[in-house]
């Protein structure tokens, strides 16, 4: 008690800022300073978010002068009766939710709680936030509504950015996460991805393209040679489309562009994201990601030289575009093929330039295109990703009119997300029920969504139902648990997650199915309807190798899965089908994890204590979740836990994972690029799908470390 009432005159006399940045400071017992981070979250809702929010005398007042101002959709209200409405309200308020750090708070007022128009004003709090979201994604269904209040103000399920953000909002954008669109090696189909990038960025959705179809530089046109200029100008214009579409919104959808590195353009493709590249070439704003099949991991194996082929000959020769063909099936082919023009570049020597790049920039971005076909339970083929690398799904061209009408629409994709936290799922009262509550949840915001900007979007949505459930907090958990990431105990628990997860997110989808007499486009060309997918889980038993992942799960009443229950449930699936054509991704989560007080992703902690950039308050300070002073041992950061750990622990997930994970890796300041090579290939062999981005870690320069910093870098 003395202690406090000493502590508290002291502590008045800091601003919520320098109490939060109190916590990347050891106090004077040489321990880590959490309770400075809580007095910071409660003074900054005290002092700052309570005196400018606009307050009601009741909740019918309030709702109508939301609807009357046009900050509320008035449709959404009007499917609830009155009484409801009171009724959920008062529901999310006896949950007493407070958020558990400063940045959690601060993120949520800032980037998502409904402001009057001016900025100035907040006319919500999280549970209110909170309302209009289950509201929208329970669709007109009350105990679905209700549901949906639980998981989410507990923390077990988190809707992602755009859908937490924009529900129920009269002035919003789309309330899905990501989109993806394949070009053509034409003009009209150019001309409508920077039309398409430009509606949809706008719309605060991230972007990505594959320019793997467009002709290389010094391709015919109209059979001249030396006519094309390649894949940079087209590069270029897309900077610029998103670079206006993003002066237009509060949230900035970002762009990449995915090339093959069989094509001719591939080392003028990466030479832009050099930073001493001239600037006609450079490329600032968007992210490069680079599609690798087998066969040139092996070429770089051998020390040969590999083939790069002309996409505008491969199209002619087999009648499709080059990003529809597996260049490893067919690489000897193309090679011996005298109508296809071709040039050599050494295989390694290719990696060390990716590897280059990535020291400098992060990017380019990773998928192993024959690892993600082979794992690929739906009819088609994959030859791209998003923009965090975990969308992982079938896509078929666009064709067009002169007049940029389609002449056919193809397949583009879009694909929502929302994340569980693993720790609260795990706590969770009923497990299945959290599970089919967020898959649910998520096939509402795709029925929800209408893409009309983009047709070939909509068409990819309205057949597809593709959704994407995330995890994050592992580390988080792990640390509560006292597990070490990347141990025995630490991948056995996420192979036994990963697998749970995977049963009950398929039986929700099934029985959303059953409900509507209904399954995605396509359902019965894929692995799922003839029973393939499921043969790894009935032709051997998963069980955990370890007494404590054994004891977790006994411990958390959460029931593993047996071959009885997948020979049920794939008998169930080849009768009446799944509703969603994809079903999990993992993505980086990003500001989600800050709100619901979660590790991000699946990934380890980036330092205990994590320093961001926040606008004009300059820099934040969040601590990693269920860190305290007695359990330091067990929150080793990234750059500490290694590339090969980290590996190992996605691997695990990744076999019960239909797409991607979204897989930074970190490495010490002491690494060469021949290190980030290595870790390349570990990951190709452990069958991971895709790599996002790669981190080195920068040290203080000798003379301006800071005494006492808990996690302190430049």
């Amino acid at each position: 008690m003395d202690t406090i009432l000493i502590d508290q005159p002291v502590e008045s006399k800091y601003s919520y800022h320098e109490l939060n940045a109190m916590l990347n400071l050891y106090g004077p017992d040489g321990k880590i300073q959490f309770d400075k981070d809580r007095r910071a979250a409660q003074m900054y809702l005290s002092d700052h978010v309570v005196n400018n929010t606009i307050t009601f005398d009741n909740l019918t007042q309030r709702l109508a002068y939301l609807v009357d101002n046009e900050y509320y959709e008035a449709d959404l209200l009007a499917k609830y009766t009155p009484e409801f409405l009171a009724e959920i309200h008062d529901y999310a308020a006896s949950f007493n939710f407070e958020f558990e750090s400063f940045l959690g708070a601060f993120k949520f007022y800032t980037s998502y709680a409904l402001k009057t128009f001016d900025g100035k004003k907040y006319l919500e709090n999280f549970e209110q936030r909170t309302v209009m979201v289950a509201l929208l994604l329970a669709e007109a269904n009350p105990a679905r509504a209700k549901t949906l209040v639980a998981e989410i103000i507990t923390g077990r399920f988190q809707p992602a950015t755009p859908t937490f953000l924009n529900s129920g909002k009269a002035q919003r954008g789309e309330l899905v996460s990501c989109f993806l669109l394949r070009t053509e090696d034409n003009m009209e189909s150019i001309a409508r991805a920077i039309n398409s990038s430009l509606q949809l960025s706008k719309r605060g959705g991230g972007v990505a393209l594959s320019l793997t179809n467009i002709r290389e530089s010094g391709a015919p046109i109209k059979k001249i040679e030396g006519q094309s200029s390649g894949v940079i100008p087209v590069m270029k214009m897309l900077e610029d489309a998103f670079s206006y579409a993003n002066q237009l919104g509060a949230r900035q959808g970002a762009g990449a562009v995915y090339l093959n590195v069989h094509h001719p353009d591939i080392l003028k493709f990466l030479d832009t994201k050099r930073e001493n590249a001239d600037e006609k070439v450079r490329i600032k704003s968007l992210s490069l990601g680079v599609v690798i099949p087998d066969i040139t991991l092996e070429l770089a194996r051998n020390n040969e030289d590999m083939y790069l082929f002309s996409p505008y000959d491969v199209e002619r020769v087999y009648g499709v575009p080059m990003s529809d063909i597996s260049i490893t099936e067919k690489y000897q082919e193309m090679v011996a093929d005298t109508r296809i023009n071709k040039t050599t570049i050494n295989a390694r020597q290719l990696f060390q330039t990716i590897a280059e790049l990535q020291f400098e920039s992060g990017y380019p971005y990773i998928v192993y295109e024959d690892t993600v076909n082979r794992a690929n339970p739906i009819d088609g083929r994959i030859n791209m990703s998003n923009l965090c690398s975990e969308i992982l799904q079938v896509n078929t061209p666009t064709t067009y009119n002169a007049d940029l009408s389609y002449k056919n629409v193809g397949k583009d994709i879009s694909c929502n997300l929302g994340s569980l936290n693993i720790a609260k799922t795990m706590d969770s009262p009923d497990f299945a029920l959290t599970v089919e509550a967020s898959i649910r949840a998520l096939t509402a915001v795709s029925d929800i969504s209408n893409i009309e900007s983009v047709t070939s979007i909509k068409e990819g949505n309205e057949k597809s139902h593709a959704i994407g459930l995330g995890q994050m907090n592992l580390h988080g958990y792990f640390g509560r648990e006292k597990i070490h990431y990347g141990s025995e105990e630490g991948i056995d628990f996420t192979n036994i997650y990963f697998y749970t997860i995977l049963f009950h997110a398929l039986k929700a989808s099934n029985t959303i199915s059953i409900e509507r007499g209904k399954t995605f486009v396509g359902f019965e060309k894929s692995k799922y309807a003839s029973g393939e997918f499921f043969n790894k889980y009935t032709d051997q038993a998963w069980l955990p190798k370890t007494d404590r992942v054994k004891q977790i799960f006994a411990k958390a009443n959460i029931a593993i899965p047996t071959q009885a229950d997948w020979q049920s449930l794939k008998a169930s699936v080849m009768k009446d089908g799944i509703y969603n054509q994809n079903l999990q991704a993992v993505p980086p989560t990003g500001s989600i994890s800050y709100i619901n007080n979660s590790t991000s992703s699946i990934h380890p902690v980036a330092s205990k204590i994590e320093i961001r950039k926040e606008g004009k308050l300059g820099r934040v300070y969040y601590p990693a979740p269920y860190l305290t002073n007695e359990n330091v041992e067990y929150y080793e950061d990234a750059y500490e836990v290694g590339p090969e750990k980290i590996i190992a622990t996605y691997a695990a997930a990744t076999q019960h994972v239909d797409q991607g994970l979204s897989l930074t890796l970190f490495f010490k300041d002491t690494a060469t690029t021949r290190d980030i090579n290595k870790a390349q290939i570990s990951a190709w062999k452990a069958g991971i799908k895709t790599i996002y981005y790669i981190r080195i870690r920068q040290m203080a320069l000798e003379g301006t470390e800071v005494s006492d910093c808990v996690s302190c870098m430049l």
